[in-house]
Protein backbone atom coordinates (compact mmCIF):
# COMPACT_ATOMS: atom_id res chain seq x y z
CA UNK A 1 0.00 0.00 0.00
CA UNK A 2 2.58 2.04 1.11
CA UNK A 3 4.00 1.94 -2.72
CA UNK A 4 0.71 4.32 -3.98
CA UNK A 5 2.28 7.01 -1.97
CA UNK A 6 5.37 6.97 -2.87
CA UNK A 7 5.22 9.61 -5.56
CA UNK A 8 3.22 12.43 -3.74
CA UNK A 9 5.11 11.74 -0.39
CA UNK A 10 8.42 12.72 -2.59
CA UNK A 11 6.49 15.21 -4.00
CA UNK A 12 5.44 17.01 -0.78
CA UNK A 13 9.31 16.92 0.12
CA UNK A 14 10.68 19.37 -2.67
CA UNK A 15 7.08 21.61 -2.76
CA UNK A 16 3.91 22.83 -0.91
CA UNK A 17 2.91 24.35 -4.03
CA UNK A 18 1.29 22.88 -6.78
CA UNK A 19 -1.36 22.90 -9.88
CA UNK A 20 -3.75 19.97 -10.56
CA UNK A 21 -4.67 19.36 -14.21
CA UNK A 22 -8.10 18.66 -13.38
CA UNK A 23 -10.69 16.65 -16.09
CA UNK A 24 -13.41 15.29 -13.92
CA UNK A 25 -12.49 11.74 -14.72
CA UNK A 26 -11.62 9.15 -11.68
CA UNK A 27 -7.96 9.21 -12.20
CA UNK A 28 -8.11 13.13 -12.33
CA UNK A 29 -10.57 13.34 -8.67
CA UNK A 30 -8.12 11.08 -7.06
CA UNK A 31 -5.14 13.22 -7.89
CA UNK A 32 -7.13 16.60 -6.79
CA UNK A 33 -7.76 14.88 -3.42
CA UNK A 34 -4.12 13.61 -2.77
CA UNK A 35 -2.96 17.00 -3.05
CA UNK A 36 -5.24 18.69 -0.79
CA UNK A 37 -3.97 16.26 1.65
CA UNK A 38 -0.53 16.58 0.96
CA UNK A 39 0.47 20.30 -0.15
CA UNK A 40 -0.69 23.48 1.44
CA UNK A 41 -1.76 25.41 -1.81
CA UNK A 42 -3.12 23.74 -4.45
CA UNK A 43 -4.59 24.86 -7.60
CA UNK A 44 -6.39 23.43 -10.39
CA UNK A 45 -7.28 24.03 -14.06
CA UNK A 46 -9.58 22.40 -16.39
CA UNK A 47 -9.72 22.67 -20.35
CA UNK A 48 -12.71 22.69 -22.04
CA UNK A 49 -13.76 22.19 -25.91
CA UNK A 50 -17.23 23.49 -25.31
CA UNK A 51 -17.34 26.15 -22.44
CA UNK A 52 -20.08 25.36 -19.58
CA UNK A 53 -21.36 22.32 -20.38
CA UNK A 54 -23.97 21.58 -17.06
CA UNK A 55 -21.92 17.73 -16.44
CA UNK A 56 -18.83 19.28 -16.87
CA UNK A 57 -20.04 22.15 -14.61
CA UNK A 58 -21.17 19.96 -11.71
CA UNK A 59 -18.31 18.17 -11.29
CA UNK A 60 -16.09 21.30 -11.42
CA UNK A 61 -18.54 23.13 -8.75
CA UNK A 62 -18.45 19.83 -6.36
CA UNK A 63 -14.70 20.09 -6.54
CA UNK A 64 -14.68 23.50 -6.01
CA UNK A 65 -16.88 23.62 -2.85
CA UNK A 66 -15.31 20.36 -1.35
CA UNK A 67 -11.42 21.84 -1.22
CA UNK A 68 -12.56 25.75 -1.23
CA UNK A 69 -10.08 26.20 -4.21
CA UNK A 70 -11.43 28.18 -7.86
CA UNK A 71 -10.66 25.87 -10.63
CA UNK A 72 -9.44 27.82 -14.15
CA UNK A 73 -11.96 26.99 -16.85
CA UNK A 74 -8.96 27.11 -20.38
CA UNK A 75 -9.66 26.08 -23.52
CA UNK A 76 -8.44 22.79 -24.69
CA UNK A 77 -5.20 23.84 -26.35
CA UNK A 78 -6.99 20.59 -29.17
CA UNK A 79 -9.97 23.38 -30.10
CA UNK A 80 -7.36 25.65 -32.01
CA UNK A 81 -6.49 23.23 -34.41
CA UNK A 82 -10.93 22.08 -34.27
CA UNK A 83 -11.33 25.45 -34.93
CA UNK A 84 -8.99 26.37 -37.46
CA UNK A 85 -9.36 23.30 -39.75
CA UNK A 86 -12.88 23.30 -39.63
CA UNK A 87 -13.90 19.95 -37.93
CA UNK A 88 -17.50 20.13 -37.79
CA UNK A 89 -18.01 23.79 -38.43
CA UNK A 90 -16.77 26.16 -40.99
CA UNK A 91 -12.69 26.75 -41.23
CA UNK A 92 -10.81 29.77 -39.76
CA UNK A 93 -6.85 29.66 -40.82
CA UNK A 94 -6.58 32.61 -38.60
CA UNK A 95 -6.61 30.48 -35.45
CA UNK A 96 -3.32 30.66 -33.66
CA UNK A 97 -2.52 26.94 -33.30
CA UNK A 98 -1.43 26.15 -29.65
CA UNK A 99 0.04 23.25 -27.84
CA UNK A 100 -0.29 21.95 -24.13
CA UNK A 101 2.75 23.48 -22.93
CA UNK A 102 1.36 26.78 -24.07
CA UNK A 103 -1.26 26.25 -21.83
CA UNK A 104 1.40 25.28 -18.52
CA UNK A 105 2.99 28.48 -19.54
CA UNK A 106 -0.53 29.96 -18.96
CA UNK A 107 -1.44 28.48 -15.82
CA UNK A 108 1.66 28.51 -14.32
CA UNK A 109 2.00 32.12 -14.77
CA UNK A 110 -1.50 33.11 -13.24
CA UNK A 111 -0.58 30.56 -10.48
CA UNK A 112 2.85 31.38 -9.36
CA UNK A 113 3.47 27.68 -9.19
CA UNK A 114 5.89 25.30 -11.18
CA UNK A 115 4.50 21.95 -10.34
CA UNK A 116 1.80 20.17 -12.59
CA UNK A 117 -0.09 17.37 -10.98
CA UNK A 118 -1.20 14.53 -13.37
CA UNK A 119 -3.37 11.54 -13.11
CA UNK A 120 -1.43 9.63 -15.60
CA UNK A 121 -1.06 5.99 -14.22
CA UNK A 122 1.65 3.51 -15.41
CA UNK A 123 -1.28 0.83 -15.86
CA UNK A 124 -3.57 2.90 -18.17
CA UNK A 125 -1.13 1.71 -21.66
CA UNK A 126 1.96 1.17 -22.98
CA UNK A 127 2.38 4.33 -24.21
CA UNK A 128 1.87 5.95 -20.36
CA UNK A 129 3.73 2.94 -18.97
CA UNK A 130 6.81 3.81 -20.68
CA UNK A 131 6.65 7.91 -20.57
CA UNK A 132 6.24 7.46 -17.15
CA UNK A 133 9.26 4.76 -16.68
CA UNK A 134 11.66 6.96 -18.63
CA UNK A 135 10.78 10.36 -16.94
CA UNK A 136 9.89 8.93 -13.20
CA UNK A 137 6.93 9.75 -11.40
CA UNK A 138 8.04 13.28 -10.67
CA UNK A 139 9.45 14.64 -14.27
CA UNK A 140 11.82 17.38 -13.05
CA UNK A 141 12.51 18.60 -17.02
CA UNK A 142 8.85 19.12 -17.73
CA UNK A 143 7.70 20.44 -14.16
CA UNK A 144 5.03 17.42 -13.82
CA UNK A 145 4.32 14.60 -11.73
CA UNK A 146 2.03 11.64 -11.48
CA UNK A 147 0.74 10.63 -8.13
CA UNK A 148 -1.60 8.14 -8.91
CA UNK A 149 0.94 6.79 -11.19
CA UNK A 150 1.74 3.29 -9.43
CA UNK A 151 -2.67 2.93 -8.88
CA UNK A 152 -4.88 0.54 -10.54
CA UNK A 153 -8.15 0.80 -11.90
CA UNK A 154 -9.08 -1.16 -8.67
CA UNK A 155 -7.33 1.13 -6.17
CA UNK A 156 -9.19 4.08 -7.72
CA UNK A 157 -11.94 3.27 -7.65
CA UNK A 158 -11.63 1.88 -3.83
CA UNK A 159 -10.14 5.71 -2.74
CA UNK A 160 -12.89 7.29 -4.76
CA UNK A 161 -15.69 4.98 -2.80
CA UNK A 162 -13.52 5.31 1.01
CA UNK A 163 -13.70 9.01 0.14
CA UNK A 164 -16.56 9.66 -0.95
CA UNK A 165 -15.10 11.29 -4.28
CA UNK A 166 -17.75 12.59 -7.16
CA UNK A 167 -16.40 11.59 -10.80
CA UNK A 168 -17.63 13.08 -14.06
CA UNK A 169 -21.43 11.51 -13.97
CA UNK A 170 -20.84 10.90 -17.80
CA UNK A 171 -18.12 8.94 -17.30
CA UNK A 172 -20.97 6.14 -16.46
CA UNK A 173 -22.17 6.61 -19.82
CA UNK A 174 -18.40 7.43 -22.18
CA UNK A 175 -16.36 5.24 -19.79
CA UNK A 176 -14.51 8.67 -19.08
CA UNK A 177 -14.90 12.07 -18.82
CA UNK A 178 -15.64 14.08 -22.19
CA UNK A 179 -12.83 14.94 -24.00
CA UNK A 180 -13.52 14.90 -27.51
CA UNK A 181 -15.91 15.04 -30.47
CA UNK A 182 -15.68 11.46 -31.30
CA UNK A 183 -18.89 9.60 -32.79
CA UNK A 184 -19.47 7.66 -29.37
CA UNK A 185 -19.13 10.45 -26.96
CA UNK A 186 -21.24 12.99 -28.96
CA UNK A 187 -23.70 10.36 -29.62
CA UNK A 188 -23.75 9.61 -25.69
CA UNK A 189 -23.81 13.25 -24.98
CA UNK A 190 -26.77 13.28 -27.25
CA UNK A 191 -28.42 10.30 -25.75
CA UNK A 192 -28.23 11.98 -22.11
CA UNK A 193 -27.51 15.26 -22.14
CA UNK A 194 -29.49 16.87 -24.67
CA UNK A 195 -29.64 20.34 -23.62
CA UNK A 196 -25.53 20.14 -23.37
CA UNK A 197 -26.18 18.61 -27.19
CA UNK A 198 -27.41 22.15 -27.90
CA UNK A 199 -24.56 23.81 -26.76
CA UNK A 200 -22.13 21.65 -28.40
CA UNK A 201 -23.93 22.38 -31.91
CA UNK A 202 -24.09 26.12 -31.43
CA UNK A 203 -20.05 25.61 -31.65
CA UNK A 204 -20.23 22.96 -33.60
CA UNK A 205 -23.08 22.88 -35.87
CA UNK A 206 -22.37 19.83 -38.11
CA UNK A 207 -21.37 17.73 -34.95
CA UNK A 208 -24.67 15.86 -36.19
CA UNK A 209 -22.73 14.23 -38.09
CA UNK A 210 -20.28 12.04 -35.48
CA UNK A 211 -23.53 11.07 -33.76
CA UNK A 212 -25.42 9.77 -36.30
CA UNK A 213 -22.40 8.08 -37.81
CA UNK A 214 -22.05 6.20 -34.29
CA UNK A 215 -25.83 5.74 -34.47
CA UNK A 216 -25.37 3.42 -38.05
CA UNK A 217 -21.78 2.34 -37.64
CA UNK A 218 -21.84 1.56 -33.57
CA UNK A 219 -21.22 -1.62 -32.79
CA UNK A 220 -25.03 -1.88 -31.29
CA UNK A 221 -24.28 -2.10 -27.42
CA UNK A 222 -24.75 1.68 -26.61
CA UNK A 223 -24.04 2.27 -22.60
CA UNK A 224 -27.34 2.37 -20.99
CA UNK A 225 -25.90 2.27 -17.46
CA UNK A 226 -27.38 4.71 -14.67
CA UNK A 227 -25.62 7.72 -14.46
CA UNK A 228 -24.71 8.33 -10.93
CA UNK A 229 -27.26 10.00 -8.67
CA UNK A 230 -29.91 10.20 -12.33
CA UNK A 231 -27.77 13.57 -12.83
CA UNK A 232 -29.13 13.91 -16.38
CA UNK A 233 -30.83 15.91 -18.85
CA UNK A 234 -33.14 13.05 -19.99
CA UNK A 235 -35.20 12.72 -17.16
Amino acid sequence: MSKLYDPIKAQSNITDNVIVAFSGGKDSVVTLDLCRRYFKRVSAFFMYQVPELSFQEATINFAERKYGITIDRIPHFELSEIIASGTFRKDDYSTPIININDCYRYVRLINDSWWIAAGERIADSIIRRAMIKRSGCIDEKRGRFYPVANFTKEEILRYIKHHNLKPAPETAVIGHSFRSLMPQDVYSIKQYYPQDFEKIKRWFPFVEASAKHYEIYGNGKNKTSKIRDGNTQTE
